[in-house]
């Protein structure tokens, strides 16, 4: 779990904390539009569903170490040839498709499938605890970013986040390990006099009911889940794109600014091991729905503290976001892995992401579009705040497959 914290924190942190605050000043810097730099974030989602199908099987097979020892070299040398961009097509090859790639082969996926793995009873805390390395990354990156930029500039900014990518991630990615059944042990850390007596009788219902990939991809439950959390994950990619510029745009100085981004991480990673608490006794998909409709209700109250040029307001809409962000990275593996089972989690999960993160590709570099039209942010964000109460509906209506009839 430790290792699973940290390695969010860092994949996360570069993929979309740090970008809000690099937006200005090479923008400035270096003429482009602010579309044109959002268009590497629409490249990256869709590189993360294209490389999200490999590393899924992959981590399924080897396990997440030998995957996260590739993915952290990429990564360093990315961040450290940011440093060196001068050129609109360099930025989206490195940031939108070479970045992306070290990110995905470190961050959620990896590391979620590997917990899956090894925790079944105590699945969402366990999910919950690392993915408060996601927020933490809010907390620690943001700040520390727009302060680095403010203090020597961007380019040696990159080059310091490149070492810090480097001298946390190697170690953890040499402590993680596939699945407890390769080193003789059970889920959850039972025993198997424990197991014998069965306190693993819900790891062995999953199993007997464990999908395959071809099997999951032939469910109506399946394109459902990926449709309702494609459009609940919406909010968040473009918030920490956007929310640096946004508020700068509005009044608020840079550190402010990035404040509003650290004001939501705290309670987001916070809320983690409640909301994980939670999955453990109850309903997942009721909970799931709840975080999702207040992450829109939150962005609904943010645009309207804009308008009214209350920081305090647009401070307290933040906490509100966070604690509904805090909720959607536990809910959905857990989700994925009550509905079709731990053994090929990885792939069905890996199958997924071209769907989910497609829907979502071009919503950054849309609404930057919509900015640099219109002057302004406001109609763009109450779309994304409707689709995320929509994604809440989705994901109370749409039903668990059957059991297995065919296991591909």
């Amino acid at each position: 779990m430790g290792a699973a914290f940290l390695a969010q924190f860092v994949s996360i942190g570069m993929y979309s904390y740090v970008l809000g605050s690099f937006m200005t000043p090479m923008v400035e810097e270096l003429g482009w539009s602010r579309a044109e730099f959002s268009f590497t974030r629409t490249i990256g989602q869709l590189v993360m569903a294209g490389v999200g199908i490999f590393i899924g099987v992959r981590v399924d097979r080897l396990g997440s170490r030998p995957v996260m020892l590739v993915g952290t070299t990429v990564l360093v040398l990315a961040l450290a040839c940011h440093s060196l961009i001068r050129d609109l097509w360099l930025w989206w090859l490195l940031n939108g498709l070479v970045l992306t790639v070290g990110c995905a082969m470190v961050g959620n996926l990896v590391v979620n499938v590997t917990l899956s793995k090894w925790f079944v009873i105590n699945r969402g805390k366990a999910i919950a605890f690392a993915a408060m390395g996601v927020s933490f990354g809010g907390v620690v990156l943001t700040p520390l970013t727009t302060w680095m930029i403010d203090t020597v500039g961007w380019r040696p900014s990159w080059l310091w986040l490149a070492a810090i990518a480097g001298v946390l991630l190697y170690p953890v990615a040499l402590l993680m390990r596939r699945a407890p059944e390769d080193h003789g042990l059970y889920p959850d850390g039972l025993s198997a006099r424990q197991v014998a007596e069965g306190a693993g009788a819900q790891a062995i219902r999953e199993d007997a009911n464990a999908y395959s990939r071809r099997a999951a991809l032939r469910t109506f439950s399946f394109y459902a889940l990926v449709i309702a959390f494609g459009f609940f994950s919406i909010n968040i990619v473009v918030l920490l794109l956007h929310s640096v510029p946004y508020m700068t745009d509005s009044g608020l100085s840079r550190g402010e600014a990035a404040f509003t981004l650290l004001v939501a991480s705290v309670p987001a990673m916070l809320s983690k091991p409640v909301w994980g608490y939670l999955i453990d006794r109850t309903p997942p998909k009721p909970l799931a729905a709840i975080s999702a409709s207040v992450t829109g209700l939150a962005l609904f109250l943010i645009v309207a503290a804009v308008n009214y040029q209350q920081i305090g307001f647009i401070y307290l809409a933040y906490i509100v976001l966070g604690l509904g962000w805090g909720g959607m990275i536990p809910m959905q593996e857990v989700i994925w892995a009550s509905f079709f089972g731990r053994r090929h989690i990885g792939a069905i999960r890996g199958a997924g992401m071209p769907f989910a993160w497609g829907l979502g590709a071009l919503a950054p570099w849309l609404v930057s579009y919509y900015h640099d039209l219109y002057g302004g942010y406001d109609g763009a964000l109450l779309v994304v705040a409707g689709l995320n109460v929509l994604s809440g509906l989705l994901i109370f209506l749409v039903p668990p497959p059957g059991k297995i009839t065919d296991r591909g």
